[in-house]
């Protein structure tokens, strides 16, 4: 019955026969209009039936594909477009499940036509917005099929391009339909991500590779339209724009993945393209996620080649700065732990030269220079990323890596020997590094919070280091946190200005915070300023630092108190280059001279006393007739004239303390502390911090007094202590902790196990022992005064003093009146 309803076209059903009159005679002329609106007018009356006009025009279609009909295959898709756009039933499922198999056909086929049409066709149906959820529908096949076309490898250049970009038309309806239907498959599975992530990055890749090669002005429109890359960036921004908090980490380890594998992290264009991209797509509050992946990414290459690390950290410090103008979160300790750890392990690297630290056969060589590029690299990224931070994590990320800083101390010593000693020096430097591109461009009205006293200690700490290079990296960033208002490049050069108004200085009133702070710290950062000034290794970046620090100082913080401490201050390092107990080199007086010169030069101006103005002024100009060698203008140049005779300096030469406490305190500034001469002290600090001056040449003589006896003092010789002395009685005391420790314990451990007998009559011991000791001090005690008429003796043999009264006494006779 049915084969005969077959052969006979009357006797099939209405929806075949409204099926077949849309394909015309001549698959040219195309689809036949008046009967599609039939079709679609029949579908939309009778849904019910829509399943089985799909299954028909799926089984036209297989048909026609393998008969190579491609003309009626056109015509199939084109209806089944139209019926999927005017149908939105509830039965519309069954038909979609057709219309997926045809589409999956023409995928299959090795046509680039079929494909195409394929593509089109299925990006048209992901653009419907479905009334009813499916529950049962799969795009596995899609996804795997779809990221093939990305990949294509066609002969025809043109062709592969047409393949290639339905490839990410494709993969962007599978994104639109999918991501936002729960009920679907979960797009952001790991099985798929994998396969559409890398398919987008491979366009990006290669297009750009293509694009390099600057197409002709005419051939560069049709490009343009042409371009994959474009629709790939577009397809990967949608993508990460939908992705949910918990979906960044699936999205962002195919990047990672496929930049691995075709190294990408060298060259680090691409990747930093690629990181851009990312950041500017997806939610700002999801950004801190991006910055993990990429810190775990960084620990997991810890053993990678420096260029590999290097790309990675400089795409973080990308990824970074775009990410802090939105949420970072709790990352920002975590980031900086993270490049200060590969800090740290770089320098290992350098040091031992592999990764293991033992080169042996298997080995890979670390090339020197590369670590130090890597090195540079996590330097610039602390310091771009800390840029952007507000104020208060700025301040916790400094006391952070502040922390990180080794230097010696009584409780951790830093480590010895050669091998420990470079790393000790690289790993300071280093960090010293950081800390002045993060202090670089801070600002903070209150020095108090900008200088916390653990971290001021600490730094000041490391400007005692014997390394000319630490040192240096201090005073700078000391100039970079007091210097508020960009006066730091006007001192950057040593002179003697007759009118500093020139230098356009921003000077405000020194405020009370300022005040307080100066009060607290300012012994503190005189000692390490007049300590910096001794050392025989300063060169003349040091002194330009000295110079830019004090001049800073007494604009930003200076009030009367510290104004007379600066000038005591720098009289007293003129003081160490005249009198020269540390046998510095000519240069280095001659260089503390003009320093002083410079300075005294500038505080007088500023002070505005015209009688200081004019002391100042006629010392510098007896410097330039008779000795240019003392002024900055000689010294501080390339090739300085100096003078080897610096032993018999006439006082002409000198600034005199006593004429200016005398002009100084004429103006009210309190001339009694201007006559004191500036004297630092040395505390433990200077000893431990490994500077020769200090902590072995200099030795402090001590004179103990031997209290033993009450009536008779002796003066024990003078101790000499050295740091030798200092490490010895460090250990002593250890020692002698440790025996009062184990004494207690056996006290404890005889009184918990000990017979009652024994403890008592150890106790009944010690109370007559004591109140032995008692009996003497009372007898002591109630012992009657002298008499000043002799002694009488007691009934027990022994002479006693006996008391007369005053009336009583008799006087010589030159008292009595």
């Amino acid at each position: 019955m049915y084969g005969v309803c077959g052969c006979c076209g009357a006797l099939r059903p209405r929806y075949k026969r409204l099926v077949d009159n849309i394909f015309p005679e001549d698959p040219e002329d195309g689809l036949v209009k008046t009967n599609m609106e039939k079709l679609t007018f029949y579908a939309l009356s009778a849904p019910e039936k829509l399943d089985r006009i799909g299954a028909y025009l799926s089984e036209r279609l297989i048909r026609d594909v393998g008969r190579h009909r491609y003309g009626y295959v056109c015509i199939a898709m084109e209806a089944l477009d139209q019926l999927l756009m005017a149908c939105h039933c509830q039965s519309i499922n069954l038909f979609v499940e057709s219309f997926l198999k045809m589409v999956a056909k023409l995928l299959e086929s090795e046509k680039p036509n079929l494909q195409i049409l394929g593509t089109n066709s299925f990006v048209k149906f992901a653009n419907i917005e479905e009334d009813t959820p499916s529950y049962h529908r799969s795009y596995d096949f899609f996804v795997s099929r779809f990221s093939e076309m990305c990949h294509s490898s066609h002969d025809d250049l043109e062709i592969k391009t047409k393949i290639r970009m339905s490839g990410i038309k494709g993969l962007q309806g599978v994104v639109r339909k999918t991501v936002n239907d729960e009920l679907q498959a979960n797009i952001w599975d790991p099985q798929h991500m994998d396969k559409i992530v890398p398919s987008l990055l491979f366009n990006l890749q290669h297009i750009e590779e293509a694009e390099s090669r600057s197409p002709s002005p005419l051939q560069a429109p049709e490009k343009e339209k042409e371009n994959p890359a474009e629709l790939a960036e577009r397809c990967l921004r949608e993508l990460l724009g939908r992705a949910a908090f918990g979906n960044i980490k699936n999205a962002i380890k195919p990047v990672l993945i496929h930049l691995d594998n075709h190294s990408l992290w060298e060259p680090k264009v691409f990747a930093t393209r690629c990181f851009k991209i990312i950041m500017y797509s997806i939610q700002p509050q999801h950004s801190h996620l991006v910055i993990q992946q990429l810190l775990s990414h960084l620990d997991a290459n810890s053993r990678s080649a420096a260029t590999v690390r290097a790309g990675i950290v400089e795409v973080l410090s990308e990824a970074a700065v775009i990410a802090a103008t939105g949420s970072v979160g709790p990352t920002v300790l975590e980031m900086f732990n993270t490049l200060l750890r590969q800090l740290r392990l770089s320098i290992d690297y350098a040091l031992t030269g592999s990764y293991d630290g033992a080169v042996s056969l298997g080995t890979k060589i670390i090339k020197e220079h590369e670590e130090r590029m890597f090195q540079e690299a996590v330097i610039k990224t602390i310091g771009s990323f800390a840029s952007t931070l507000p104020t208060y994590q700025r301040s916790e990320v400094i006391l952070f890596i502040m922390s990180k800083v080794p230097i010696p101390s009584l409780h951790h010593p830093v480590e010895t020997g050669r091998t420990g000693e470079n790393r000790n020096r690289l790993t300071q430097i280093m960090l010293l590094k950081s800390l002045l591109q993060v202090s670089t461009g801070f600002q903070c009205s209150n020095m108090m919070s900008a200088l916390p006293s653990n971290f001021l200690d600490r730094l000041l700490s490391t400007a005692l280091m014997e390394d000319a290079e630490i040192r240096l990296f201090v005073l700078e960033i000391l100039i970079s946190f007091i210097d508020r208002h960009g006066n730091r490049h006007k001192f950057s050069t040593i002179s003697t200005l007759s009118d500093i108004s020139v230098l356009k200085l921003k000077v405000d009133k020194c405020s009370r915070q300022d005040t307080v702070f100066m009060k607290k710290h300012s012994q503190q950062l005189y000692r390490h300023i007049y300590l910096s000034c001794k050392e025989e290794t300063n060169i003349q970046k040091h002194y330009e630092a000295l110079y830019g620090l004090l001049a800073l100082i007494s604009i930003e913080l200076a009030n009367e108190e510290v104004m007379v401490d600066l000038i005591r201050l720098v009289l007293a390092v003129q003081d160490v280059a005249q009198v020269n107990e540390e046998n510095l080199p000519a240069y280095n007086r001659c260089a503390l001279y003009a320093l002083g010169a410079a300075y005294l030069n500038l505080i007088s101006q500023l002070t505005t006393v015209p009688a200081f103005c004019q002391h100042i002024h006629e010392v510098i100009e007896t410097r330039k007739k008779e000795a240019p060698y003392m002024l900055p203008e000689d010294v501080f140049v390339e090739r300085p004239r100096l003078s080897q005779n610096l032993d018999g300096v006439v006082i002409e030469f000198l600034f005199r303390q006593s004429k200016i406490s005398e002009v100084l305190g004429g103006s009210g500034y309190n001339s009694d502390r201007l006559c004191l001469p500036y004297i630092p002290q040395l505390t433990d600090e200077d000893r431990l911090s490994k500077r020769k001056s200090i902590g072995e040449t200099i030795s402090l003589q001590v004179e103990v007094e031997s209290r033993n006896s009450p009536e008779k003092e002796e003066r024990v010789p003078a101790e000499e202590i050295t740091y030798e002395t200092l490490k010895k009685a460090i250990v002593d005391s250890v020692a002698v902790e440790e025996q009062e420790r184990e004494r207690r314990r056996q006290v404890v451990e005889k009184f918990q196990k000990a017979p009652f007998e024994e403890i008592a009559a150890h106790c009944g011991a010690r109370a007559s022992l004591l109140q032995s000791k008692l009996n003497q001090i009372f007898e002591i005690t109630i012992r009657p005064p002298p008499s000043p008429s002799g002694t009488i003796t007691a009934a027990y043999g022994q002479p006693q003093n006996h008391s007369i009264p005053v009336y009583e006494m008799k006087f010589p006779d030159l008292c009595v009146y």
